[in-house]
């Protein structure tokens, strides 16, 4: 147990979200933190690098890298640049017994999740876009390296926890809890007057501002479907997505006998962290304890795919396959920053992402190699774009 619990960690995407999280879980569970990773923000990784005392840095922006260099000048940090220098990091630090947690946003978080593999370090993922756009090549990598990966979603977190109870044969279905968003319950007319500060205050989560949106639209629960259908080995059919308010219970497995196990806990990013770290087993709580008594009751609904069609497109996307998933994620991500840019309203991210998957589907579907996905990733967000 002590040996695992502290294994090192390379924490990628570390100033956002999930990766602050996952730092404070490192320190409060005496986790060693090799290296960190970040996009832009050159100020904060050299705050965390001099407060962790890690081996290297590497950030995606070159300039930023440049930055951080001067910076850190007067350490002996090494600092990586580019994604191809992430990359590189987590090929040259620690050594098998290292787990890499994947919280970087979008789809540039896929090149460090097969690095990672190839490296044979253990994958703590919370990096979604991975095994939305190539769910099967992730998977096979994994198989092929005798990788397990941990899930840090809190819902795919849960699910792996239920798990524990029986076997694959077993699974009758899963149910994949979600808060709803927001605008649970709102019509389509309400929903083209949201503005980007509504959109923003999501009534659960504390997240960034992408992940906040894709909550709101519900395609979040649309790309935890498909990550579930790669990471547990089952069917589309066999997944449940259940609206629950509470967000209490983060999932649940219904095995053929009909019981049903279930994971709940205070909604903390940091307890999914804290298991991926330090599995299989676990250590003192980081978060606080769950009082049923107080929430009182928990509430369950079928999501409303009319109003946030999103989640069906989706799922649909499952059974397209091939690129079309990632074309999905790559049209959300345009439509996505374009709403934050007040360019444009929900219903019209939501025709933006329907109609970029509709006109790519035919040719999409059928590409199977990774620099296919990665081509057909670069013509849906041209073809967002001119939507917009």
């Amino acid at each position: 147990m002590e040996n695992n619990a502290k294994s090192p960690v390379i924490i990628l995407g570390s100033t956002g979200s999930v990766g602050e999280q996952a730092v404070d879980v490192a320190i409060r569970t005496d986790t060693p933190i090799l290296a960190l990773s970040a996009n832009r923000n050159a100020k904060r990784v050299a705050e965390q690098a001099r407060a962790l005392s890690v081996h290297s840095c590497a950030m995606a922006d070159e300039n930023a890298a440049k930055d951080l260099r001067l910076l850190l000048a007067d350490t002996n940090v090494k600092i990586y640049s580019g994604m191809e220098g992430i990359c590189q990091m987590i090929a040259e630090q620690g050594e098998a017994d290292t787990t890499v947690l994947n919280s970087i946003i979008g789809e540039a978080g896929l090149k460090p999740t097969i690095a990672t593999l190839q490296a044979e370090k253990r994958l703590a993922l919370a990096n979604k876009e991975s095994l939305v756009c190539a769910g099967e090549i992730v998977m096979n990598l994994a198989e092929e390296k005798g990788i397990e990966i941990l899930p840090v979603d809190s819902e795919h977190s849960a699910i792996f926890q239920c798990l524990r109870a029986g076997k694959k044969k077993e699974i009758k279905r899963i149910l994949l809890t979600a808060s709803g968003g927001p605008f649970y319950g709102f019509t389509k007319e309400q929903l083209s007057k949201i503005t980007v500060a509504d959109a923003l205050a999501h009534p659960t989560w504390k997240m960034g501002a992408k992940i906040t949106i894709d909550s709101a639209t519900l395609m979040n629960k649309g790309f935890e479907v498909i990550e579930a259908v790669h990471l547990f080995g089952v069917a589309p059919e066999q997944i449940k997505v259940l609206v629950h308010r509470e967000s209490i219970m983060h999932s649940a497995v219904e095995y053929t006998d009909h019981s049903t196990i279930a994971q709940l806990s205070v909604p903390d990013m940091r307890l999914c962290v804290q298991y991926a770290l330090t599995h299989p087993e676990r250590t003192e709580a980081v978060i606080d304890e769950l009082d049923l008594t107080r929430v009182g009751s928990l509430s369950f609904s079928d999501p409303d795919t009319e109003t946030f069609p999103l989640l069906r497109v989706a799922i649909d996307s499952i059974g397209a396959g091939g690129a079309v998933p990632a074309v999905l994620n790559a049209a959300n991500e345009i439509a996505v920053a374009a709403f934050l840019q007040e360019k444009i309203s929900l219903p019209k991210l939501f025709q933006v992402v329907e109609n970029t998957v509709s006109a790519l589907e035919r040719e999409a579907k059928a590409e199977k190699s990774l620099e296919g996905i990665f081509r057909f990733d670069e013509i849906a967000r041209i073809h967002a774009f001119e939507l917009i």
